[in-house]
C-alpha cells in the first residue's frame, strides 16, 4: 500500500502543478498544441521532466488540465448563492459563467482545442470535462438546493444545466469565437443572463416562485 503524502510533499506537488500549468498555458497559447513540447514546459516551469511526467504522462492530459485550469476561481470554490429566490440565484451563477467565458485565456484555449481536434487523435479521446469547473459544480449544487428549498422542481439537473448554460453561451461566447468583432457590454450580458434565468424559472420554478 502506497503511503499518503505528507502535508509538505502535498504542498510541493501543488506548487509544481501550478507552475506547470502556468508554463503550459503560455506555451500552448503562443505556439499551439503541436509545437509545444513537454520538455519545454518542464524547463519553463522550473521542474524536472520526471516531475512533469509524474503529474501529466502525456501532452494530451496536460492540455486538458490546462484548458480546465483556465476556469478555476480563487480558492478553488464558487460561493453558492442563496436558494430562497430561484431567479436571483440563477442570475448570479449565469453572470459568473458569462465572466468565465469572457476570459481571454479560455477563449484562446478553446480555439486551440477546435483547431487541433481533427489532427490529433489523442485530443479527440480526451473528455474535457467542463462539468468539473467550479461555477458549473456550483450550478449543479444550486439545482439540488432549490429542489430541497421548494423554489424549483428540477428532476434532471444535468439537462437543466445544459439548457441554462446553452442559452448564455449561444449569445455571449460562440458568436465571439466565430466573429472576432462580436462583443456585448455589461448591461447586454446581464440582459442575456436575466432572460435565460426567466426562461428557467418558467420551466422549472415551483408555482409559488413564478
Amino acid at each position: 500500500m502506497a503511503r499518503a503524502l505528507s502535508q509538505y510533499h502535498r504542498g510541493v506537488a501543488a506548487a509544481n502543478r501550478a507552475a506547470i500549468l502556468d508554463a503550459s498555458t503560455a506555451l500552448f497559447l503562443e505556439h499551439g498544441y503541436d509545437r509545444t513540447s513537454l520538455a519545454r514546459v518542464a524547463e519553463n516551469a522550473g521542474v524536472s521532466k520526471a516531475t512533469l511526467f509524474k503529474q501529466f504522462p502525456t501532452k494530451a492530459e496536460l492540455f486538458e488540465a490546462t484548458v480546465l485550469a483556465a476556469g478555476d476561481v480563487p480558492g478553488g470554490e464558487f460561493a453558492d448563492p442563496p436558494s430562497e429566490d430561484f431567479h436571483a440565484g440563477l442570475v448570479v451563477l449565469g453572470l459568473a459563467y458569462a465572466d468565465l467565458l469572457s476570459r481571454p485565456q479560455m477563449e484562446d484555449l478553446i480555439r486551440v482545442v477546435i483547431a487541433n481536434l481533427p489532427r490529433f487523435p489523442e485530443l479527440r479521446e480526451r473528455t474535457f470535462n467542463f462539468g468539473t469547473l467550479p461555477v458549473l459544480t456550483a450550478l449543479a449544487r444550486y439545482f439540488k438546493t432549490a429542489n430541497v428549498a421548494g423554489t424549483a422542481i428540477v428532476e434532471n439537473p444535468d439537462v437543466a444545466a445544459a439548457q441554462f448554460l446553452g442559452m448564455i453561451s449561444t449569445v455571449v461566447f460562440w458568436p465571439r469565437l466565430i466573429h472576432g468583432n462580436w462583443s456585448l457590454d455589461e448591461a447586454e450580458t446581464h440582459d442575456v443572463v436575466d432572460e435565460a434565468a426567466r426562461t428557467m424559472v418558467a420551466r422549472y420554478g415551483a408555482p409559488t416562485s413564478r
